[in-house]
């Protein structure tokens, strides 16, 4: 399967039309005779599974030359008498081929070529007018990436591999590291070194001298017994709160000096004392620290940011301990505040993080022209209020921390948006997590882009993302899947390569999952409330009542509609926020449809409300009609219940794990 040049990739396509001309020929006259359109690689392998004959098993037909270049393919756009195929030998990489069916002759298209065909889709024929094309490739030109795929995702590993390179083979590349160890500084007092330490000569000796110095003193000597001498030295706090650990920086950066290596370097790197000030964006939703899951757009990314900051804490509090700095961190979740809060604490404007001593949520309104707005609204209609949103949220930062942060952490896309205009403005360090980018969950949300924008305004979501991925200093993220996808699914940043929406602009080079920016750093979970079900002691057994209570109850009322007649069958078990993208229906409807699944076992499910007259987001509300619907019509009563969405993570924790007792398996539904 060729990789590399264009030209190839048309030879391949050509050859493996070749291979089986007549059968082609036939297959792609299918296509055309379906009318214009887009077809996914399964529907592309289904129509040729249905048009070639070949002798032998389907092992041989899998091997043929143009089943190759269809698994290869991402989809084919038909717009007779020509079918174009958008073909990703590897993940990341994409190469575009045009085939005219009657003649079966193959060209290869640009970027720009395969889009404006692919607009034809919904504009016609192009006419030649002017369309904006966004390329972000300039201005990352001067960036080292990746060109392996495997290497995708681990941004800091490869970076300092490049960096300790350029050091070993130029030493004048020293030079910014002791620039940037000279200068350093927090709230105007200097760390690492001081104006004694002038060129690279200089602190090779005063490291030297430190190294034999500090070896005549026990290990545990605390820094401040010899903080007299390493400042003569010409060295500033930041090294280590003890002999040992000032010892081993040295060596470090020693061995930097004399022959840089990437593992060094970076541990080297991340030990110097950098981020005291941590500001965390997340606009949208009700986030609080109770009464507030399940609540419309919230859900896993509150946990995740609570979790997060008590575990960021921890560490900061722990290295800036073993730097021996005497510095208090702060943290502060930026989040909206909702006047009309429902019961939560969201119109309080400062609370405290519980089990933290340094973390704070801030909440600062949405506000127009017409005053503050005071109700909840979805996240797919925020983009109005950010901008604003931004700079209160710059003038509340500046007074909570009484200066500056030293790392912005935006979250989903209207938080990284956020992150960029606060980071752009105030000269910090940005970092983004998606948690989920919204266009690879709509398919054909870009080119079909009109039909969704009253709902879900994704005109204003992707540019968003655009920006900020491209703004970012660096990306989170939690899986390779996740940025680039597998061998034969796209990932969510991969599908921001390039895209079109007819009529607005056209991306022929939008987020690049090359850069090293990318980094994977797997969440996991808070293990005091999710552990095995097998962990007897720790269990939370005098919860059973009230789940057993939840779960099998006769009572129906607006906590749980719907009976388990047999309770001793195992249960199927899913809690998610009801929307679309979750699709909790569809799972419910799955198991409608099999009847030897719900002979076998129970279907419960956890999640947002069931009278539809409670909520006001609008895909849960199409959700929970769906839901009534679909207990009707399958006459579900006795094999299913719906539980509103629960509160109590505690409690929601033992679930998960009494569920486990039943021998019961839990579906993540997305």
């Amino acid at each position: 399967m060729p990789t590399g040049r264009f030209e190839t990739m048309r030879e391949w396509v050509h050859d493996a039309i070749s291979a089986q001309r007549n059968e082609l020929l036939s297959l792609f006259s299918r296509y055309v005779a379906q009318g214009k359109g887009i077809l996914q690689s399964h529907q592309m392998i289904d129509e040729f599974l249905k048009t070639v004959k070949v002798d032998g098993t389907t092992e041989d037909l899998n091997k043929s030359p143009f089943m190759k270049v269809l698994q290869s393919a991402e989809e084919a756009i038909v717009l007779p008498p020509f079918v174009a195929l958008a073909i990703r030998p590897r993940p990341g990489v994409r190469e575009y081929v045009r085939v005219n069916v009657y003649e079966l002759s193959v060209d290869h298209l640009t970027v720009s070529e395969y889009l404006r065909f692919k607009e034809e889709l919904v504009n016609g024929h192009a006419n030649g007018d002017y369309l904006l094309e966004l390329d972000f490739e300039p201005f990352n030109a001067t960036l080292p990436r990746p060109t392996r795929s495997s290497s995708i995702g681990n941004g800091v590993q490869f970076l300092n591999r490049h960096l300790s390179s350029i050091m070993f083979r130029n030493k004048e590349s020293m030079e910014p590291l002791l620039e940037f160890l000279r200068t350093h500084e927090h709230d105007g007092r200097p760390m690492m070194l001081n104006d004694r330490i002038q060129n690279i000569p200089i602190l090779q000796g005063a490291l030297a001298r430190a190294e034999e110095f500090l070896s005549k003193l026990p290990l545990a000597t605390p820094y401040s017994e010899f903080e007299f001498e390493l400042q003569g030295m010409g060295f500033e706090r930041g090294w280590g709160d003890t002999a040992q650990k000032v010892s081993e920086m040295v060596h470090l950066l020693l061995d930097i000096l004399q022959a840089p290596d990437p593992s060094v370097l970076e541990t080297f790197l991340g030990r110097i004392p950098m981020v005291f000030n941590v500001v965390i964006l997340s606009p949208h939703g009700y986030f609080g620290q109770a009464n507030v899951l399940g609540l419309p757009d919230t859900g896993g990314q509150v946990v995740y940011i609570l979790d997060q900051v008590r575990a960021l804490e921890n560490e900061m509090l722990l290295r800036i301990q073993k730097q021996g700095l005497e510095v208090i961190p702060k943290i502060l979740i930026v989040t909206r505040l909702i006047p009309e809060a429902k019961g939560t604490t969201c119109n309080q404007r400062l609370e405290k993080v519980s089990g933290t001593e340094h973390a704070h949520i801030l909440r600062i309104p949405f506000r127009t022209e017409k005053g503050i707005l005071r109700k909840w609204i979805s996240r797919f209609d925020v983009w109005p209020y950010l901008e604003t949103f931004a700079e209160d949220a710059s003038n509340e930062i500046s007074a909570e921390l009484q200066g500056l942060p030293n790392l912005i952490i935006g979250n989903y896309s209207d938080g990284n948006l956020v992150a960029s205009l606060l980071a752009s403005k105030l000269g910090v360090i940005q970092c983004n997590i998606a948690h989920a980018l919204e266009k690879t969950k709509y398919p054909e949300s870009d080119i079909y882009w009109r039909n969704h924008e009253d709902k879900y305004h994704f005109s204003s979501q992707f540019t968003a993302d655009l920006i900020a991925m491209n703004n970012a200093d660096f990306i989170i993220t939690s899986t390779y899947q996740e940025i680039a996808g597998s061998k034969n699914n796209v990932g969510q940043y991969e599908s921001h390569t390039a895209f079109t929406m007819p009529g607005l602009y056209r991306v022929v080079h939008g987020i690049d999952v090359f850069d090293p920016k990318f980094n994977i750093v797997s969440p996991g979970a808070d293990m005091t409330i999710y552990f095995p079900y097998s962990d007897k002691e720790r269990r939370l057994t005098a919860l059973h009542e009230s789940i057993e209570e939840l779960l099998f109850s006769a009572e129906q009322n607006d906590e749980h509609v719907g009976l388990l007649s047999d309770q001793s069958k195992p249960i199927i078990f899913s809690m998610a926020r009801l929307d679309r993208v979750k699709n909790l229906t569809g799972l419910v409807e799955c198991y409608a449809k099999n009847s030897k699944l719900r002979e076998l076992a129970n279907l419960v499910v956890v999640g947002g409300y069931i009278d539809v007259n409670q909520s006001r987001d609008r895909e849960e509300m199409a959700e929970i009609q769906k839901m009534h619907s679909l207990i009707e019509q399958y006459d579900l009563h006795g094999q299913f219940r719906w539980i509103v969405a629960q509160m109590n993570r505690a409690r929601n924790g033992e679930l998960y794990r009494y569920i486990a007792d039943t021998k019961g398996v839990f579906v993540q539904v997305t």
